[in-house]
Order: C-alpha cells, then sequence, then structure tokens
C-alpha cells in the first residue's frame, strides 16, 4: 500500500513537471482556454492579455460549453492557428475560424437578416485559400458584391436537362461552388440576379436564392448537403491575420521577435525596415507560439518517423533545431558495439550497404507518400492518355532545387501570386531557371498543377515559356520554367520602369510574337490547345524582349474536330469575351478577343479596366471601340505609338484590333490570320515595301464605325454593363 502511495505521488510530481516544462501559448498570468479552445498570445483573455483590441477575446459561458467571442469583428472563434504544421514543418498563414451568417436574396421567406460581413481596417482577412464560394437556387446568378475590377461568383439552376458533372456535389444543378476568392477580401456580400435577364424585370419569376462562404476542410470533412443551406445561420469561415505595425505594443513585438533563431517571420514588403505588417512562426524543427517568450520548443524529430531519415529511433540522436542520424551513446552501448565491432569486422560492408539500403528505401517510401498526394498517379495516367508528346517531362529531386535556391531563401523569391510563390535558382553549370512553389495543395490547385504539366508537355515553340520539369517529392509541389528576366508585358506597358521603353517597333513584334505562338496552339500543336487566360500579365519578355506565353493552368486542349469546350465561366474582367460569357462556351475565337484586348494595350497604353476613365468605358474594349466610332483614335494612342508609327500601319493595326474583338465570334479572324497580317505590317516597316497580298484583307476595309457591333443587337455598353456584374474568378495567379 505505502509503495502504491509513492508511485502515485511520484506519478503526480512527474505530470506536474511535465506540465511546467509545456511551452507557454499565453502571455504569464493570462487564461490561455475557453472551454475547448486554446487561447495563443497575440489573442487574449482580460486586460494585457492581448496585443491590442483587434485580438481581444472575450469567453461566455463555462466548463467546456464555453464560447470564445472575438470582439472588434463581433464573431464567435471555433479555432485559432499560429505557427507552423509540427508534422510537416511547412509554414501555415496564421488563420482563425469564425462563425459568420449565410447571405439570402430578399425573396427568401426570412429575409430580415442579410449576413453580410465586414471587416474593413482590420487585421483580418478571409482566406483565399481556405474558403470556398457556394450559392444554391434555381435560374441563380450570384456574385460577390463590390469587389471591381474583379468578378467572381457562379450560376446554377434546376432544368431537367442540364449537363452536370455526378462526381463534383456543386457543379450547377441548384448549387454551384468555386474554390478560389479573390485575395485581400475583408468585405463579404452577395448580389442575386436571374439567369433569365427578363425575371429579374417587374412581375417576372422571383425565387430564393442562397450564398455563403465556408471553410473548405470543415465542408469536405461535415459532409453537408449545401442545398439544404436554408436550415443554416451560421457556418465556419477562416480569416488570415497578421500583426500591423500601428501602436507600440506591435513595435515592442517586432523587436522582441527580430533575430531570435528559433523563429522565423514573414513580412508584407521585402525590405524589413519599411514593412507594414508580419507574422511570425516557429523556425523549422521547432514548434509552438513564437509571440511569447520561450513559445517555441524543440521538435523530437526522432518520435516522428515522418521527421527523420534514419533507419530508426535507436539510430536517431535529437539536437536542438533538428536531429543526427548517429547512435547515442552510453556504456551498454559502447561494450556492445565495440563486441559486435571486434567479432564482425569481416561483415561491416555488408551491414553498411544493409544500413544505406534501409535508409534509401525508407526516404523513397516518404518520396511516393508525397508523390501520389502531389497528383503524380493523375499525372501519370493525364500523360499516359496523351499521344505524341513533343517532350518528356523530367522529374528533378528536391535536393537538388534546393541547392539551386539556397533552401528557397526570401532573397530569391521573385514573384508572388494566389496558386504559388516564384524563385530564381540557378543550376550548378550556371543555367539560370524559374521555379513555382504551390501555395497550398488543393483539388483545385492540384489540377492547375497537373494541367499545365500536361499542357506544356505538348508544346515546343520559341514563344511559349519552356516547361523544364517538376518535382512531386516534396510537401507542396514544384515546377521548373526557363528564367524570363525581364517581367510581364504589363509591366513594361502600364508600369514606370527605367529599362529599355517600349517603342513601336517592339510593340508591333512583340504582338507578332504572341500571335504567332497563339496560332501554334490553336492550328500546329499535336492537339489544339486554347491559352483561356491571355493577359499582358501572361506575357513574359525574356533578354531580347521576346515575348513568352505563360500560365496555362486553365488552358484546355481538345480534339482537333472540337470546336469549343464548355465551362463555368472564368477568367479576368477586361479580357473576357462576352460570347462566352453569355453562353458558357469557350472557342479559339474566345482567345483571339482577349489577345486583341492585349493589342489595344500596346496601342493605347491603357490598362483594361480603369475606374479613372468614364463609367461607359471602364472596359477598355469598350473605351476603344466608342473612340474608333467618334474618330478619336489617335487621341487615345500612347505617345510613342503616335509619334513613332506610320499613320496607316497605326490604322491597320486598329482595325485588326477591332475585328479582333467584334461580339460575334464567327466574325472575328483567326490567330493564324493575325498573325499573318502583322506579319506582313512588320516586314513592311522593316524592308520598306508592303507585302500587299497579305494586307489585302485589312487594307480593303475602312474603319467602319459600326462594323464591330453589325451583328449584335447589343452594343458596347450594353456589354459592358453585363459584364460589370457577370459572376466568375478572377485570375489572381501572378506569372513567373
Amino acid at each position: 500500500m505505502a509503495v502504491h502511495l509513492v508511485m502515485q505521488a511520484f506519478m503526480l510530481l512527474l505530470a506536474c513537471e511535465l506540465a511546467e516544462a509545456a511551452p507557454p501559448i499565453a502571455k504569464p498570468n493570462c487564461k490561455s482556454w475557453c472551454g475547448n479552445l486554446q487561447i495563443p498570445y497575440p489573442f487574449g483573455i482580460g486586460p494585457d492579455c492581448y496585443l491590442d483590441k483587434w485580438f481581444e477575446i472575450v469567453c461566455k459561458g463555462t466548463g467546456g460549453s464555453a464560447q470564445a467571442f472575438l470582439t472588434s469583428i463581433d464573431k464567435e472563434v471555433r479555432q485559432i492557428i499560429i505557427s507552423n504544421n509540427p508534422s510537416t514543418n511547412r509554414f501555415i498563414e496564421p488563420i482563425v475560424q469564425v462563425q459568420v451568417p449565410t447571405i439570402y436574396s430578399k425573396y427568401c421567406k426570412y429575409a430580415g437578416n442579410h449576413g453580410t460581413v465586414n471587416i474593413t481596417r482590420s487585421p483580418f482577412h478571409f482566406s483565399p485559400y481556405h474558403n470556398a464560394f457556394i450559392s444554391v437556387g434555381c435560374d441563380n446568378s450570384a456574385k460577390i458584391a463590390n469587389i471591381f475590377p474583379q468578378i467572381f461568383g457562379c450560376e446554377s439552376d434546376c432544368k431537367k436537362d442540364m449537363k452536370v458533372d455526378k462526381e463534383v456535389e456543386c457543379s450547377g444543378f441548384n448549387c454551384c461552388e468555386l474554390t478560389n476568392i479573390p485575395s485581400n477580401l475583408q468585405a463579404f456580400d452577395v448580389e442575386f440576379r436571374s439567369r433569365n435577364k427578363s425575371n429579374d424585370e417587374e412581375g417576372g419569376k422571383k425565387s430564393c436564392k442562397y450564398a455563403f462562404l465556408a471553410d473548405k476542410e470543415w465542408l469536405e470533412k461535415s459532409k453537408r448537403d449545401p442545398s439544404s443551406v436554408q436550415y443554416w445561420e451560421y457556418v465556419p469561415v477562416v480569416l488570415e491575420w497578421a500583426i500591423f505595425r500601428w501602436n507600440n505594443n506591435s513595435h515592442e513585438l517586432f523587436h522582441f521577435l527580430k533575430g531570435r533563431r528559433n523563429v522565423s517571420c514573414s513580412f508584407s514588403d521585402e525590405h524589413k525596415d519599411y514593412f507594414y505588417s508580419f507574422s511570425c512562426h516557429c523556425a523549422t524543427g521547432y514548434k509552438g507560439n513564437p509571440y511569447v517568450e520561450g513559445g517555441c520548443e524543440d521538435i523530437n524529430e526522432c518520435e516522428d518517423d515522418l521527421l527523420n531519415y534514419c533507419k530508426s529511433k535507436l539510430d536517431c540522436e535529437n539536437t536542438e533545431g533538428g536531429y543526427n542520424c548517429e547512435k547515442r551513446k552510453s556504456k551498454l552501448k559502447t561494450v556492445i558495439v565495440g563486441f559486435v565491432t571486434s567479432l564482425g569486422v569481416l561483415f561491416l560492408p555488408a551491414t553498411w550497404v544493409l544500413y544505406k539500403l534501409i535508409k534509401k528505401k525508407k526516404k523513397i517510401k516518404l518520396k511516393k507518400k508525397f508523390f501520389k498526394k502531389n497528383g503524380g498517379l493523375l499525372l501519370q495516367q493525364q500523360l499516359s492518355s496523351t499521344k505524341n508528346n513533343v517532350q518528356n517531362t523530367k522529374l528533378f529531386s528536391s535536393k537538388e532545387l534546393e541547392k539551386a535556391t539556397d533552401h528557397f531563401s526570401k532573397d530569391r523569391i521573385i514573384g508572388k501570386g494566389g496558386q504559388g510563390t516564384v524563385y530564381k535558382g540557378m543550376w550548378s553549370d550556371g543555367q539560370i531557371i524559374a521555379i513555382k512553389k504551390c501555395n497550398i495543395v488543393d483539388k483545385a490547385n492540384l489540377e492547375h498543377f497537373i494541367n499545365e504539366i500536361v499542357i506544356l508537355s505538348q508544346i515546343n515553340h520559341r514563344n511559349v515559356v519552356k516547361l523544364l520539369g517538376c518535382c512531386l517529392e516534396t510537401e507542396v509541389p514544384l515546377l521548373i520554367y526557363e528564367f524570363i528576366p525581364n517581367g510581364t508585358l504589363f509591366q513594361y506597358i502600364h508600369e514606370e520602369n527605367e529599362g529599355v521603353p517600349l517603342t513601336w517597333a517592339m510593340r508591333l513584334k512583340i504582338a507578332v510574337e504572341i500571335a504567332g505562338a497563339l496560332s501554334y496552339l490553336h492550328s500546329a500543336a499535336s492537339l489544339p490547345i486554347y491559352h483561356r487566360d491571355i493577359k499582358s500579365t501572361n506575357i513574359l519578355l525574356d533578354e531580347k524582349y521576346r515575348a513568352k506565353v505563360a500560365d496555362f493552368g486553365t488552358s484546355k486542349m481538345v480534339k482537333i474536330d472540337q470546336t469549343h469546350v464548355t465551362t463555368l465561366v472564368q477568367g479576368t474582367f477586361g479580357y473576357l469575351d462576352p460570347e462566352y460569357f453569355q453562353t458558357g462556351q469557350f472557342t479559339e475565337k474566345s482567345d483571339v478577343y482577349s489577345f486583341g484586348v492585349v493589342l489595344v494595350e500596346l496601342l493605347t497604353g491603357e490598362k483594361p479596366v480603369s475606374s479613372t476613365r468614364s463609367e461607359e468605358g471602364r472596359s477598355l474594349s469598350t473605351y476603344f471601340i466608342l473612340s474608333m466610332k467618334e474618330n478619336h483614335l489617335f487621341d487615345i494612342l500612347d505617345d510613342c505609338v503616335r509619334k513613332e508609327g506610320d499613320k496607316e500601319d497605326i490604322i491597320i493595326v486598329a482595325n485588326l484590333a477591332k475585328k479582333c474583338l467584334h461580339l460575334n465570334g464567327k466574325e472575328r479572324p483567326t490567330m493564324g490570320e493575325v498573325a499573318m497580317e502583322l506579319q506582313g505590317i512588320q516586314k513592311k516597316d522593316t524592308n520598306g515595301q508592303e507585302n500587299y497580298e497579305e494586307l489585302h484583307n485589312v487594307r480593303s476595309k475602312e474603319i467602319d464605325p459600326s462594323y464591330a457591333c453589325s451583328t449584335s443587337t447589343q452594343s458596347y455598353s450594353e456589354i459592358a454593363s453585363s459584364l460589370s456584374s457577370i459572376v466568375l474568378p478572377s485570375s489572381s495567379f501572378k506569372s513567373l
């Protein structure tokens, strides 16, 4: 009995010691739990326990049923994550999951609470990676409101003859879903319209429609049917957050974190002295809360087979922030090792080989796990089903990519976007490469990733960015491209730069190269390819200012006799084909329309969408057509175009751009015809003589103001109005 009591006392003492040794989560003398929810600093309960008012938590109730509320935005908190995932050591954006109301249209039975959320000017924003936008209803066209010029939303209907993807729960029948929302979204409201415009008019059929943002992981795990949203009042949404440098507390916290070797921070600006906000996590090899003293504790990698490459736990020695695959020494082990060594010298080579084989097998097993998770099997299936591959997709190892990028140093980042981060790397032979690292692996990003590999494996063209290979054996997949040093065409047209100015000759040359690449995709590739996201940010310029078409994540490869693809409408406002929006059918002429917008950008130096222009002319295509109609073409041209270009050539190019922007896709030229006409103009400028045969069709047509609208009952201003209310996801990824 006495022994039993002693053992109980010993275990209690041991538990107390372990509890004391656990790294702190909250500030000293502050509550770290509200019910079953852990409250880590900079969040806190009570005075002096939170960083500032934005992070104040109020705990309502007692025991396990207590609820936490974030007072600054008046929302119930379900989860707070502040650091990296210990099992993967992969950085996760700091997030907080909160409850937000669903939104419904005014024709619903209970339409008293519209459910809008506004967290503007707070350090929180809706996560573009963790949330999905879902809308439910018949004859339904829903879009996120007040995010001009971005357009984001989806459409659903209840027609019995609708073609829907049965594998996707919300694929258009009474329910639609989009998995990538705009970045930095802080106000969430929804505009509902009818797909049938006549129903929006007075006396038309009215129906109840719903929409909401929700945590994708919650949707998947809860297995709830979104069409039952009328019975939900709140849904969990993920907010990302950062710490703003706007008061003494945040300044002090920053200086406390600065220079700590077990903490890693990311900044809103690459220059750490002038950044606007920051967030931190425990460095690789550590876990816990980086914002409190002693909050990051060492991870024992030897206890998790996924965190070390050692043969066994006996061979693994944990170190501060890492581990060694060396046997830990003890007197007994020393005797055993000495005895075995003395008896087994002859077997040492075989033992060493066996050890290396086991270690290699373990590495291969882990790489296979990542390969499968990153879509390797899907990629193999896609490539095997695609005939006549132009080039084989090379698989690179994570080790050589880490070496090429100095372990993915922040100093090597050359671009960031919605889908990933791009790093500049260098092989040992001096070749420079660009590496796109996915932000997060979800179904949508994985499909774009695999699609880009499959598409680019079919392409071998000097004006299409070259895919060198990919890496699937890491936590997130990587794409490796040739390095294009001079940025995007958008930067050279619209941003001030001290580099080489875009002369008329350069603009014409770039237009010829883009047109030639698109003509190749449509007509000369092994299977026709529709790019589906042509815009100036997806046109890169190399060291000789040659155009390179990039970003094939949403591209489609079609059968030779196929005339269109039917998809949920998606694209970038300002470049979107109005006919595609109205029909949902993307054709090669939809790429022609987008190219026409780029051509107008080259001519005018104007952005595809601008709030500085009149409301009627916010869309560049509308502005351009109206200016030509009013005979003001030369008033809107870029200065260098007007001064350097031949007047007749400018008129020809403008007329060609207008043809590309025709509302009726059948009346637009093919990209082959566009490329030929542009080449003819370039040849004339180069040789000083005209190629009449190539330019005959262009020169034979005068600039007729009514030409672009001749086959449509809608004017360009009406189309612009309809596009301002169109619902589709914006393409937010910044190219290489």
